[in-house]
């Protein structure tokens, strides 16, 4: 009956189950614990936990995207404000520039009238001059032919002289008007560079 006990042992103890891993023969104690890992233990989460979580994960995000969509629109009504305050400022330099040529212009077209209505007050007045002469002159001597000839000869460049003095005048006119208009273009052109607006714009009203 002894050796019966043994064999019920034996069968009565189920063979080992197999392992995944290869089955190394033993070689030493230390070894083979260093060896085998640790059994893995599956942790089950808390289900609380997990709809706590997965409630406040969506809150996070819409707070992070109406913050981010309030920032960027915060920072487009920040770029069109500039924009608006860089297209107010460059239409005033604008202005500013047209009213400076447009005096320019003004100015030069008033100084030119009145050296032209000068400058025709001047031939007027020689020319009647030499009316009166002939008039008085109207005697068919040789003498007074060419007393007549010399004088309307020398009134002639007299009218001449004038008009190259008027031509003259014009031509400074011209080229102040030139300057006046080239130097408006020039501050507009700082006043771009730099970003400022004109003081003075479009004189006192």
């Amino acid at each position: 009956m002894a050796e019966e006990e043994p064999k019920k042992l034996e069968a009565e103890t189920p063979p080992p189950a197999p392992m995944d891993e290869p089955v190394e023969p033993p070689k030493d104690v230390a070894e083979e614990k260093a060896v085998v890992p640790p059994p893995l233990v599956e942790e089950k989460p808390d289900e609380s936990k997990a709809l706590a979580i997965v409630e406040k994960s969506p809150e996070p995000a819409e707070e992070k995207k109406s913050t981010e969509s309030s920032v960027n629109r915060g920072i487009y009504i920040y770029i069109l404000i500039i924009r608006v305050a860089t297209e107010k400022r460059i239409s005033l330099i604008r202005a500013w520039e047209e009213s400076e040529k447009s005096k320019a212009e003004n100015k030069a077209h008033k100084k030119l009238s009145d050296i032209s209505s000068w400058e025709n007050s001047q031939k007027a007045s020689v020319e009647s001059e030499i009316k009166k002469f002939e008039m008085r002159s109207s005697r068919a001597t040789k003498f007074w032919r060419r007393k007549k000839q010399a004088y309307v000869e020398k009134m002639k460049n007299k009218i001449a002289l004038i008009h190259k003095e008027a031509e003259e005048k014009r031509a400074i006119i011209e080229a102040k008007r030139g300057e006046d208009m080239l130097k408006a273009e020039e501050t507009a052109a700082k006043y771009r560079a730099t970003g400022t607006a004109p003081k003075k714009l479009l004189g006192c009203f």
